[in-house]
């Protein structure tokens, strides 16, 4: 992937719960491997049970001009958690042409995965494409306005 990338993408804050936490780690390693600063915010195994909300939350309060990748089972429960934050346009996507439509169309910040739906490798492509669109702005700008209100 080359670095033709929206201003927050050198860094990238991730959070998940139990069930996300292989794709976490296969990510972070392959992003870490591309020059990307990673915060991880856990959780730290997928060996106990955590709740979803609270590594959302973590990531939204922490957000500002990064981006961030929430990954739960089905993606869902994440995507939930982070809308209720104004500043957070949080997108579920299951393939790469749905994340370069939350960049392009709705200037996302977060994408959010579901790990029992869709493998490594597909979670992979859908970072690389949502990392690399770009806002297009014009039409979009203030329908993504009315969002943060």
């Amino acid at each position: 992937m080359t670095k033709n990338l929206p201003p927050f993408a050198d860094e990238i804050i991730i959070a998940c719960d139990h069930a996300g936490y292989e794709m976490k780690e296969f990510l972070k390693t392959k992003l870490l491997k591309q020059g990307f600063k990673i915060i991880d915010l856990g959780c730290k195994s997928s060996e106990n049970s955590v709740d979803y909300p609270d590594y959302a939350k973590k990531l939204c309060r922490k957000l500002k001009n990064e981006c961030g990748i929430l990954i739960c089972g089905s993606g869902i429960g994440v995507s939930i958690a982070a809308n209720r934050f104004k500043h957070v346009r949080a997108a579920l996507c299951y393939s790469a042409s749905l994340a370069k439509k939350a960049r392009a169309h709705n200037n996302a910040n977060v994408i959010c995965l579901g790990s029992r739906y869709i493998s490594n490798n597909i979670a992979l492509k859908i970072v690389k494409s949502f990392l690399s669109e770009k806002f297009e702005g014009n039409r979009h700008e203030s329908r993504v306005r009315k969002l943060c209100q």
